[in-house]
């Protein structure tokens, strides 16, 4: 297990500098992308009651992440199934944190968010091609749902045991919005110098943040 935060920190950075304004090494990307998302599979694995719909929905988001990830290698013919991937994986998020908080359970969350997609979309708008529109949008209204209600979840849960927990997934969501928001505007609006080194490290903190708010499991005690 301890060896498990150095692996994904590693992984992470050697991706980050995969990108050709770093070393411009390609393979590493290939390498270790998906690696530092296996190691945040692992860590969750480790984490939760085995069988809880909660940890199936996050163990599901963090695989259909993983499918994300291979399918950005290739960034023009993988972009819709990358879409659709983290599409899916930000709806499992949304169930896993239905478990905690009834849904839209402190509205101010979802208002503030909706404000935040429908800024990002009239930014984008015109240089989203039209064939890519529709996908965007639900993309977007997904992403937003779940940040929002991992932020009610978090509020919800306030002063109780679980709060510190909660608090990892609402600012978990909030780097995932700001991370798809890097690439949404460096894809869609303007070219960012450098992109790679704002996205993933933002995306991966995202991911462990999310996956460390499964409960630590308890060391059986030696019969």
């Amino acid at each position: 297990m301890a060896a498990l935060f150095p692996l994904f920190v590693i992984s992470a950075a050697l991706a980050v500098l995969a990108a050709p304004w770093a070393l411009g090494l390609p393979w590493l990307a290939w390498i270790f992308k998906p690696l530092a998302t296996i190691a945040v599979i692992a860590h969750a694995a480790r984490r939760g009651e085995p069988g809880s719909p909660e940890r199936r929905a996050v163990l599901a988001g963090l695989g259909l992440s993983l499918l994300g990830d291979i399918a950005l290698l290739w960034p023009e013919r993988g972009f819709v199934p990358g879409l659709v991937a983290f599409l899916l994986a930000h709806l499992a998020y949304l169930v896993a944190f239905t478990r905690r908080a009834r849904f839209v359970g402190w509205p101010p969350a979802f208002i503030a968010y909706a404000v935040v997609a429908g800024g990002l979309l009239a930014l984008l708008w015109s240089g989203v091609p039209a064939a890519l529109r529709l996908p965007v949008v639900a993309y977007v209204v997904c992403l937003a749902s779940m940040a929002a209600q991992a932020a009610v979840a978090w509020w919800m849960q306030r002063g109780s045991v679980n709060a510190s927990r909660a608090r990892l997934a609402a600012i978990g969501g909030a780097l995932f919005v700001f991370s798809d928001a890097i690439i949404a505007i460096d894809r869609f609006a303007q070219p960012l110098p450098a992109a790679s080194l704002w996205i993933l490290p933002a995306y991966w903190a995202a991911q462990w943040l999310i996956a460390s708010t499964l409960a630590p499991r308890k060391a059986s005690l030696p019969g």
